[in-house]
């Protein structure tokens, strides 16, 4: 199977950022690695299985495109270009942020 080229938007890094920080000060740098680890070898995976995630349940993002993987508390938003072979993640958020302002946003 031929692989897919997995990118990451800004946003996405800097929302991934902050997660694995407040990870970091509330429950230890350990804790937060192990975060970032399961976070980027689920998103790593999108390159050979770029439509494992799920339809997003909000019609606005299924509109859009978005695909979203369920990692225990957080959530990778991406979108897939089948023709140019690309995975673009555009957020990652913890579950229990209101997530559909700021995607909608993008």
């Amino acid at each position: 199977m031929k692989k897919y080229r997995v990118i990451r938007t800004d946003t996405a890094d800097t929302l991934l950022h902050r997660i694995i920080l407040y990870v970091a000060e509330n429950f230890g740098a350990e804790v937060a690695l192990e975060k970032l680890e399961e976070i980027e070898s689920a998103v790593d995976l999108l390159a050979t299985q770029p439509e494992m995630g799920v339809v997003p349940k909000y019609s606005v993002l299924r509109r859009q495109g978005y695909r979203v993987l369920i990692l225990k508390k957080d959530l990778v938003f991406y979108k897939v270009n089948h023709e140019k072979r690309i995975v673009t993640v555009y957020a990652v958020f913890d579950a229990r942020q209101d997530y559909l302002d700021i995607l909608t946003g993008l």
